[in-house]
């Protein structure tokens, strides 16, 4: 089975390097322009209450039913939501976040630990759905916290998990053969859905607060 872990389209925010998290935030001008129809055609895709992800589907898949799954949301910031990184830099709060490698609890937000457990348990539900069901294909159209946790624990070859994030309207396809049960590693191969400029990002695992506000949205 194929199982393809996409990345919403572009947004404001995104363009501004905002944390947006679980705010409802469309996608900008810019963002529908750079969409077009994918080169597959699934019956069902996944997406997330959000509707960033209903927006992109709609523009990717024409036709395909879409299903919200509410565990698959993005990782909520808290009070750092609607700021970047330049807004907050007298911020304490913000600033022990980050020393902290972005790990601890969010300020009326989510511990990024609890935010990867609620992930991978959507996640695992769907694909262990999927191939008991004898599907060849899933579909799930998220966010990049969502690729980031789900490839973190699950995907092959091993990387952290802010290696993980796709760019934009991209992803990976995962090729998958047994059950999350049995403690299934997935192969990943990361994509584009449109060819773009090549955003790759270099440097050590650790994020700083640019690499982990760009990829967390």
């Amino acid at each position: 089975m194929l199982i393809y872990l996409l990345r919403h389209g572009l947004t404001e925010y995104n363009a501004e390097k905002r944390y947006q998290g679980q705010r409802d935030i469309p996608l900008s001008a810019a963002g529908r322009a750079m969409l077009c129809r994918a080169d597959i055609s699934p019956k069902t895709v996944y997406i997330t209450p959000l509707c960033r992800t209903r927006q992109t589907a709609e523009v990717l898949f024409p036709g395909a039913k879409l299903v919200e799954i509410d565990g698959l949301k993005e990782m909520c910031f808290g009070s750092f939501e609607g700021k970047n990184y330049v807004e907050m830099e007298h911020d304490a709060d913000y600033q022990a976040w980050v020393q902290a490698n972005c790990e601890s609890k969010c300020p009326d937000g989510e511990r990024k630990d609890d935010f990867s457990n609620r992930i991978c348990s959507a996640f695992s539900a769907l694909v262990d759905k999927a191939l008991a069901d004898g599907e060849e294909m899933l579909v799930i159209l998220a966010h990049g916290g969502t690729q980031m946790a789900a490839l973190e624990r699950y995907g092959v070859p091993r990387r952290s998990y802010y290696r993980w994030c796709g760019p934009n309207a991209g992803g990976y396809v995962l090729v998958g053969v047994v059950s999350f049960a049995a403690a299934a590693a997935f192969t990943a191969l990361c994509f584009r859905l449109r060819n773009r400029e090549n955003q790759k990002k270099g440097g050590a695992d650790k994020p700083n607060r640019h690499e982990q506000e760009e990829k967390s949205q």
